[in-house]
Parts: C-alpha cells; structure tokens; sequence
C-alpha cells in the first residue's frame, strides 16, 4: 500500500478537527480510500473522504480492543 497523510499539522493533540490519510494501492494507481482520524472514531471511507455519508467508524476503545485481541491469535 502506498498511504499519505493528507493534512498535516506539527505536534498537537487531536480534536474534532480530523486528519485525514489517504491509501493507495500498491501500485499507486488507484486509490482505494481515505482513513479519517479524530479524537473520537477512526473513520474509513472507500474513494473519497466523506465521513457523514456512507463512512465506516470506530471508536478508539473498539479498535484498541480489536487490534490487542489480534495479537494474541
């Protein structure tokens, strides 16, 4: 995968003002969709970010769980 950040601020907290990364394919040809980040959900978007329409999301509390469930299968 190729994955840019496409906004960018310098050392701050997060808040209700998202960050958004942008995720490629490997080849960078086609853009598969946007994670958007804020202080409450992680947010997936296929294509395009549009997070109030159609975004999958999860808070941090889920996917904290989630991901230290994997690494222990």
């Amino acid at each position: 995968m190729k994955v840019y950040i496409k906004r960018l601020g310098v050392d701050m907290q997060i808040k209700n003002r998202a960050i958004e990364i942008a995720v490629y394919s490997e080849d960078g040809e086609e853009h598969l969709g946007d994670l958007v980040i804020n202080k409450a959900n992680l947010i997936w978007c296929k294509g395009r970010a549009r997070p109030k329409k159609g975004g999958i999301g999860m808070s941090w509390t889920k996917f904290i769980e989630d991901i230290e469930h994997a690494g222990e299968e």
